[in-house]
Formats: structure tokens, C-alpha cells, sequence
């Protein structure tokens, strides 16, 4: 991975074209949530500090929790579980990125959804 360039956009471009094509709330939240999965998994693995990289991570997760929020309540269980498990995972980045996703978690109050 030594030299090897990071494209956010290239990730981000994928999913708006999925958008555009199709568009499906359900894939959306998928490849959003999936899109932070990666992402940090990235940041835990190559520990990079790019203060870009972190605000794409936190802006992402916010847009995922949107695509959840829209979803039906019988559909948003695995997504909020994944949500959640990125919100403590945040921990391990540092640059306040746990407190940054910890406060789209609570504005949108999704302890409360989690049990529907």
C-alpha cells in the first residue's frame, strides 16, 4: 500500500452512480454504511492523519444514517446494529472522530429506533 494514492471520490462516485441508476434506499444505506466500514477499517489498519479523509469518514456517516432514517422501521435493525458498531470503532481513529459520529447518532436518536 506504500506510495499508493487515496481516491475518496472514486469511492463517493460509486455510490452516486448507484444513485442515479437505481437508487434504492435499501442500497444506499448498504453501500454508505459500507463505504465507513471500509473506510475506517482503512484508518485502523494504515494510520493516516488526513484531516480530508476524517471529514469524507464523518460526512458519510451522516448520510448513512439519513438513508437509514428513511427506511421503513422493520428494515432499519442490521443497518443501526452496523451504525453503531462504526460509532466505537471510531475510538480507535482518534481526531475526534467518535465524539463527530456520536453526535450524528444522538441528533437523529437512534437508540431510540434500535428496538422497532
Amino acid at each position: 500500500m506504500k506510495n499508493q494514492p487515496i481516491s475518496v471520490s472514486k469511492a463517493k462516485k460509486a455510490i452516486a452512480d448507484y444513485k442515479k441508476a437505481i437508487g434504492r434506499p435499501e442500497g444506499m444505506a448498504e453501500l454508505s454504511i459500507f463505504y465507513c466500514e471500509e473506510a475506517l477499517g482503512f484508518l485502523e489498519s494504515c494510520s493516516i492523519e488526513d484531516e480530508s479523509y476524517f471529514a469524507a469518514l464523518i460526512r458519510m456517516y451522516g448520510r448513512s444514517r439519513e438513508f437509514v432514517s428513511s427506511l421503513p422501521p422493520a428494515e432499519r435493525a442490521t443497518y443501526l446494529e452496523r451504525l453503531d458498531k462504526l460509532r466505537s470503532r471510531g475510538r480507535n481513529v482518534g481526531w475526534g472522530v467518535e465524539e463527530e459520529l456520536n453526535s450524528h447518532w444522538y441528533a437523529a436518536a437512534l437508540d431510540e429506533h434500535q428496538g422497532e
